[in-house]
């Protein structure tokens, strides 16, 4: 039996299977995502070098468990988060910490390029605290050394494949937002602007496209890949929806996991306030992630207590989950707005902050649940509703996908609230499959993507909107909407009141 090596590096684990042509997972498994630095201001960086460690062990299982299988990999495609940066030297060493997806940092340095750079570049709409250029900008200013020597920025993936073939590549869908600050508009080029150039960026390829073959020297067991391809793959959202099959147009795709990420496809290009477009290798994705998902469930439950901390697998969290669900319900509702940590898509504001409205001494740990799910749902609603009017028609499904899509109480919860009907993959690691459709596609096994898709991707069950819930949901999200409004301020003061006051 021949199967690929296809990886998925998230935001809490990162996860391998040997899978073969028809999509079957033979092997797999998984360690948790590297750990991360959070520090003062924003910060949240990690050491790149630990996911090559990572990689290592996970291949290091697979070939322990299944010997044969591991020689018979013929390619290897690895996705992964994305809007996280890793600084090259000359050398090809990393300079400093990885920047990871939720690091907000350079919220200052996002408004000065916002206030001085010429408005006339597009791209300066999409330019905020999690942007790549803000970051740049803010290592030049505060770390002059490293932005001097830096050679190459990479994606975690990226950086993964650059040690296992030595050439330095990308897709284009993963650093859309670093390409568009390339282009020479009325001769204003923004990486040139900040004082960078556009020979950071690494060889952009598409997706199916081969970086380049296994190089020898590696440590065990990489020393039994030598020569094997590997393919360039592209962030861990777009692998999850090519794993849901929603790469189509007319499908939209919503990953529930760490963080929440919606977007609609459609054939032709739209734009919406708060919303990213990104051409998706001839699809056209407006949506984006979002800060706060099915993680909001893992917080809550670590906060009622139904589970010991942070660190707890998702299956235990599942069940905690599910106890607090089970309870009554209050007939007054809960709102619960899910802004933990800030938020991006569609607001781009770290300084947002979550809230529970209308609580009472009749309410209990159930309401609270229900709040939550509910809650994700409605900042869903809003990017669907968004993207939905840009493309003038609505979407005919939204696949769904993430450690959320395990719940079936919150499959209905946003059928109800986002009025469309929801369909769930067999697969439980779409991002998974995702790289292994790009692998097969890559190794000519599948003609293209779209067929490597609708014959990978099976479906086992759909949830179909209730009216009647639909109905007292629109009356919650106008009041969910409404709280946005109110509270966004107050959030930013409460924010401010954190930090040290100058002497």
């Amino acid at each position: 039996m021949k199967v690929v090596l296809a990886c998925d590096l998230g935001g809490t684990s990162f996860r391998a299977a040997l899978v073969d042509a028809q999509g079957i997972m033979q092997a797999q498994s998984m360690v948790p995502t590297t750990s991360t630095t959070v520090g003062p201001m924003g910060w949240s960086e990690f050491d790149a070098t630990d996911c090559w460690r990572d990689l290592i062990a996970l291949c290091a299982s697979l070939a322990a468990s299944a010997p044969q299988l591991f020689d018979a990999v013929q390619a290897v495609a690895i996705c992964g988060m994305t809007r996280t940066q890793v600084f090259l030297g000359r050398d090809g060493q990393q300079l400093r910490y990885a920047m990871r997806w939720d690091d907000s940092r350079s919220e200052d340095a996002a408004k000065r390029l916002t206030a001085n750079l010429p408005t006339e570049h597009p791209e300066l709409g999409n330019l905020n605290a999690f942007h790549p250029l803000a970051r740049l900008a803010w290592l030049r200013d505060e770390e002059a050394v490293t932005f001097k020597n830096l050679s190459t920025v990479l994606e975690p993936k990226d950086y993964l494949n650059f040690r296992l073939t030595g050439r330095q590549a990308g897709d284009a869908i993963s650093m859309a937002r670093l390409l568009a600050c390339t282009e020479r508009v009325n001769g204003i080029d923004l990486l040139h602007a900040i004082g960078a150039s556009s020979t950071l960026l690494p060889l952009v390829l598409e997706p199916c496209g081969r970086v380049g073959d296994i190089l020898p020297g590696h440590p065990s067991p990489l020393d039994r890949l030598v020569g094997v391809p590997v393919f360039c793959c592209s962030n861990d959202t777009w692998a999850a929806a090519a794993g849901l099959g929603a790469l189509k147009a007319g499908r939209a795709y919503n990953i529930s996991g760490t963080t929440e990420v919606l977007g609609v496809m459609s054939e032709r290009p739209a734009a919406a306030q708060g919303l990213l477009t990104v051409d998706w290798s001839g699809l056209y994705m407006l949506g984006g992630p979002s800060q706060n998902g099915a993680d909001t469930a893992r917080w809550l439950s670590r906060l009622l207590g139904s589970i010991d901390d942070d660190h707890q697998p998702a299956a235990a969290v599942g069940h905690a989950l599910n106890g607090l669900l089970a309870g009554r319900r209050h007939s007054q509702p809960l709102l619960f707005l899910p802004y933990l940590q800030g938020e991006r898509v569609p607001y781009w504001d770290p300084s947002l902050r979550g809230a529970f409205i209308g609580l009472g001494r009749h309410h209990g740990a159930t309401d609270l649940a229900f709040a939550v799910l509910e809650g994700v749902a409605f900042q869903n609603r809003v990017v669907l509703e968004r993207a939905e009017a840009a493309i003038g028609q609505p979407v005919t499904e939204i696949r769904f996908g993430g450690g959320g899509a395990f719940n079936p109480v919150w499959r209905q919860i946003k059928a109800d609230i986002c009025g469309r009907p929801i369909v769930i993959g067999e697969s439980a690691q779409p991002g998974t499959l995702g790289a292994a459709i790009v692998a097969w596609t890559g190794l000519g096994h599948f003609a293209s993507l779209s067929q490597a898709q609708a014959q990978l991707v099976k479906i086992v069950a759909r949830h179909e909107p209730n009216a009647e819930r639909a109905t007292a949901y629109q009356r919650l999200f106008d009041l969910y909407r409404r709280s946005e409004q109110s509270l966004a301020p107050i959030s930013r003061d409460l924010v401010g009141l954190s930090l040290p006051t100058p002497t």
